[in-house]
């Protein structure tokens, strides 16, 4: 019987999804020694490795992903998620510009950009990411209260109560 990385990939998926990382990531790595340039196995891969906890093995996952499939934008958020927890902010920075050159109205980068100056303490460049995901999507939620808690930080108490209005109205729909 030969084995097919798309079968191995799906067993590893639902073997994740059942919680048996160990064998997931033994599927994966089988998978990589028959299809080796498979961004998906690589992304999915490092998926199982950050829900189980190795953020750093998710990041090396990640990256060869990226790598591979650099315009993803799945891939590339999610790259750029991984680096923000392990607070690489260079790296979330380049990722998300990198991306943004390439897709400028991927709300989540700009989102991600915004946490990443939050982060940082630079609120005024958070409060302009977090407003240009908001431009693009008025009903981005996670930016819409990024933006409110920037908002509050900076004092700026009208910019506040509009986010709060906003989503005050989303959640009675």
């Amino acid at each position: 019987m030969t084995e097919h990385p798309d079968k191995l990939n799906n067993e590893a998926i639902h073997l994740a999804s059942a919680g048996h990382f160990p064998e997931a990531i033994a599927c994966f790595k089988r998978a990589l020694t028959l299809d080796q340039y498979n961004y998906l196995l690589w992304f999915n891969m490092g998926v199982t490795y950050r829900d189980m906890g190795n953020t750093k093995a998710a990041k090396d996952c990640l990256a060869k992903a990226y790598s591979i499939a650099p315009h993803n934008p799945d891939v590339a958020e999610t790259y750029a998620q991984i680096c923000l927890t392990l607070k690489l902010y260079n790296q979330v920075q380049e990722i998300c510009e990198e991306e943004l050159d390439f897709n400028p109205l991927d709300t989540h980068l700009w989102n991600l950009l915004g946490v990443k100056c939050f982060q940082t303490e630079d609120y005024e460049a958070a409060a302009d990411f977090f407003e240009q995901a908001v431009y693009i999507n008025p009903y981005y939620e996670d930016a819409l209260f990024n933006l409110k808690d920037t908002y509050n930080v900076l004092g700026n108490k009208t910019g506040e109560a509009e986010c709060t209005k906003k989503l005050q109205e989303m959640n009675a729909l």
